[in-house]
């Protein structure tokens, strides 16, 4: 019974460390679902900010590009041009309709006819037609535009005359800020009109004299052009292909002409550059220059280096032509007792100029002479 209740007791205690590890780790997990569902939210509270921020920049630069002077302009026009009409049509109203009631539509035809007939205006300088449209359109919409403000005027004018010119003054207006607003706009395009213009008449200048100074890469590029389906190939490209099968590169546009001149123009430049060898008439030259005009001289004094002399003369004599007056060095003594030697001859008696060498050059004639001149101890034969 013992070993059944201790069993038991030990299930019991292990069932109960396995709920508390369950409950450990339902925990775990719900502390980790808790900090995945922050941690998304701040993401998304993020995201959120990032989004808010890019809308606002969008808004920021498209009220920018629409708050252009030339955007405020034409918009502010259309406004005025807006309040002008809707200012003139009560008083036509009324007018027409205290005579019959089927007048009612002759107001708006009116103010109709005098905008269609501005906008007209507004077309006929788009489309560049001659200038009689323009001013037959500009004189229906005035036209137009002065029967509504005599009418307005009648019709003010019972009230207080102030409020006649007043009815006729917004009845005028707004056609005449239109036309304005048109004439303005002219001037711009035309100054850009006029600058596209120029542009293409350079271009078309440019081309012409591209292919009179390249008449056979023109016909090449013509005839690849020709050869390739349609729209594949453009000019340029077909350009720059016939000036390789022609000139070989498509370096800078160069020719081969062009590249053994620059070659050529090379050589010169690094010849000139090189010092070149100074000979004795060179210096000879510049020392007199030096001396003569020393005022045209450089500040700094010139250094020559002088030609050093050849290294091989005409002739060069190793011995002197006499024998030297100095006694032979008298020789260390033997042990061994000398025999009886030959009876040395008389040393040389010594004459003028003998001690001297002749120079290199001299040396040939000198000897040419003792060839003709034969002498025996100093006499003459």
């Amino acid at each position: 019974m013992s070993s059944w209740f201790e069993e038991r007791r030990a299930d019991k205690v292990a069932d109960a460390e396995q709920r508390r590890l369950d409950e450990e780790h339902r925990s775990k997990l719900r502390r980790e679902e808790a900090r995945e569902a922050k941690k998304e939210k701040r993401e998304e509270k993020a995201q959120r900010r990032r989004d808010k921020a890019a809308r606002r920049q969008a808004r920021a630069a498209r009220r920018e590009k629409s708050l252009t002077p030339g955007n405020v302009y034409r918009r502010g026009t259309l406004a005025l041009v807006a309040a002008s009409a809707l200012a003139s049509l009560p008083a036509q109203i009324m007018h027409f309709v205290t005579i019959s009631a089927m007048l009612l539509p002759l107001p708006f035809a009116l103010e109709g006819a005098a905008w269609v007939m501005a906008a007209g205006v507004a077309y006929a300088d788009e489309r560049r037609l001659p200038a009689w449209v323009r001013w037959l359109l500009r004189a229906l919409c005035l036209t137009a535009a002065g029967f509504a403000a005599w009418i307005n005027y009648d019709y003010g004018r019972h009230t207080a005359a102030s409020v006649g010119y007043g009815l006729a003054a917004v009845s005028l207006l707004g056609p005449l800020f239109f036309e304005v607003r048109q004439w303005v706009t002219t001037l711009s395009f035309d100054a850009a009109e006029k600058k596209r213009r120029a542009q293409e008449k350079d271009r078309a200048r440019h081309e012409k004299q591209r292919r009179k100074d390249h008449k056979t890469v023109a016909q090449i590029a013509d005839r690849l052009v020709s050869a390739a389906p349609f729209g594949q190939l453009t000019f340029e490209e077909a350009w720059e292909r016939a000036w390789a099968i022609v000139h070989g590169t498509t370096d800078g546009w160069m020719t081969p002409d062009l590249h053994a001149l620059a070659v050529r123009s090379a050589a010169a430049l690094a010849a000139a550059q090189e010092p070149a060898p100074v000979d004795e008439k060179t210096i000879r030259r510049r020392i007199l220059d030096h001396l003569w005009a020393p005022a045209s001289a450089p500040a700094k004094p010139l250094r020559y280096v002088l030609p050093t002399p050849a290294t091989t003369a005409l002739r060069v004599t190793k011995k002197p032509q006499v024998v030297t007056d100095l006694p032979p060095s008298a020789k260390a003594p033997s042990e061994k007792p000398k025999k009886a030697g030959r009876r040395q001859p008389p040393p040389h008696r010594r004459t003028k100029g003998d001690s001297v060498p002749f120079h290199p050059i001299v040396a040939p004639l000198a000897a040419d002479t003792a060839r003709k001149h034969a002498t025996v101890n100093g006499h003459h034969h």
